[in-house]
């Protein structure tokens, strides 16, 4: 039996989800990238299911709404992960030019943000927004958790260390730095720490490797803003190993 539902919004490559669907949960991944319904079964039961989803669409979430309260298993975890092209302070240079071709860029942008947090505030239960440094912080409110991704290293077994899709930019036990920050509810608890020594790049434990990901590609967006192994892995013990 599913130990419930997890919701993931704008997730494309589902890697926040794998804890919870090793652990038997039933994960849906909806981003406007997927292109069919793929699935990835789990041997402890779980699974994680790829669906295509327009969420700039209001009516989408309206859909979403009419399709869980179809189901017997509840809803128990939400993430999220909205676009951050238009709401990073590291574009900052070109939101000018943005502006010009349509002043309300940045309010659409944020806007789609709150309305990932509103779904999950309506559906009632534990959650977290995730964005980098960005506009969120004034056009929407502070974040309530900020992290990097070596903090979190120590959860990643050694036998694991080298990341599965990337390793050739994501360095082995998530050992980089890169300013995250979460908008939470519903009880979400943000997970203790277990850090590993960031690679010193340049003396400064930024990822030389990521940084050289040029181009607007959307592979070069995925990579960049790929969720980090160890904490995906420290949130579902935070918040779902009891479930």
């Amino acid at each position: 039996m599913s130990k419930g539902i997890v919701i993931s919004l704008y997730d494309f490559t589902g890697e926040a989800c794998r804890p919870w669907a090793e652990a038997g949960h039933q994960c849906f991944c909806f981003d406007i990238q997927h292109d069919g319904t793929k699935s990835e079964a789990f041997e402890g039961g779980g699974g994680i299911y790829y669906r295509p989803a327009d969420l700039h669409d209001p009516a989408t979430y309206q859909n979403l709404f009419f399709a869980l309260d179809t189901l017997d298993v509840p809803v128990v975890f939400g993430m999220a992960f909205p676009v951050c092209t238009d709401l990073a302070v590291s574009g900052a240079a070109w939101f000018a030019k943005k502006a010009e071709a349509d002043p309300d860029f940045q309010t659409k942008a944020v806007s789609y943000a709150i309305a990932c947090a509103e779904f999950f505030d309506i559906l009632g239960v534990p959650y977290f927004v995730e964005n980098p440094v960005s506009v969120l912080a004034t056009k929407w409110r502070k974040p309530d958790h900020a992290f990097h991704p070596f903090e979190y290293g120590g959860y990643i077994a050694d036998a694991e260390a080298e990341h599965p899709r990337w390793p050739e930019y994501i360095a082995p036990y998530d050992a980089y730095k890169k300013k995250t920050c979460l908008w939470t509810g519903g009880g979400f608890k943000m997970p203790d720490t277990i850090p590993v020594q960031p690679e010193h790049y340049h003396g400064n434990g930024y990822s030389t490797a990521m940084m050289k990901l040029g181009g607007k590609s959307q592979r070069t967006k995925d990579i960049r803003s790929a969720t980090p192994r160890g904490f995906a892995k420290a949130v579902y013990l935070a918040n779902g190993e009891k479930q």
